[in-house]
């Protein structure tokens, strides 16, 4: 059987480094680590960072979660709506539009045809303003956050900590994760911003102070 040209190039691959015998190298963990806040100073921090990327923010405690999701929803005339299968239901609870409960079994296509997406969160990164999703059941698999042209994700603010290093060590490896810093954005050869390129357009995070 005639070999294909990825298998010939990862078989010389493999050949070369079967032939070789790198050192060892040692990787400097001296980043800082273990930073921590208080619960003020990481939300402002936050919620300064994602104003920064064009994020919609909205803070409530949780039992505002529903009415807060379902506002959203309206105000952007949300009608058919896309949720994880983890998704904690009284979350839509408020919400008198159609809610489309995500399957592996909906191509990626149709997703397009959702006006918006809610989803839950892993953990966030005040410091960058970075949100990451991990493919828990409330969160889903990636295109559900990445075609509907609206993502409204909720992060709990006890899941929110300083930096990278410290947001990463939450983190499973083995985990397909996402991460968002604002709407989706790029910038022409004009360096004219254009927004909704790789993923959603409009993104609106929803912060439960006391969870």
């Amino acid at each position: 059987m005639t070999a294909t040209a990825r298998e010939t190039v990862l078989g010389r691959v493999r050949d070369a480094l079967a032939l070789s015998s790198p050192p060892e190298v040692a990787v400097p963990r001296e980043y800082r680590t273990g930073r921590a806040l208080p619960d003020d100073e990481r939300l402002a921090l936050f919620v300064d960072r994602l104003t920064d990327y064009k994020a919609h923010v909205r803070t409530c405690t949780a039992d505002r979660t529903p009415a807060v999701i379902a506002e959203a929803l309206r105000e952007r005339g949300a009608r058919r709506t896309g949720v994880p299968a983890g998704l904690d239901a009284a979350w839509l609870a408020a919400y008198d539009g159609e809610v489309q409960w995500d399957s592996v079994d909906i191509p990626a296509h149709r997703l397009g045809e959702l006006d918006g997406v809610v989803t839950a969160s892993a953990v966030s990164c005040a410091d960058t303003g970075t949100i990451f999703l991990d493919g828990s059941p409330d969160q889903g698999r990636r295109a559900l956050s990445l075609v509907p042209d609206l993502h409204i994700c909720v992060v709990d603010l006890s899941s929110v900590v300083v930096g990278v290093p410290e947001a990463v060590a939450r983190l499973v490896p083995e985990r397909p994760t996402t991460l968002i810093s604002g709407p989706s954005a790029t910038s022409d050869i004009e360096l004219e911003r254009v927004e909704g390129v790789h993923g959603p357009r409009t993104l609106v995070v929803v912060i439960r102070t006391d969870v």
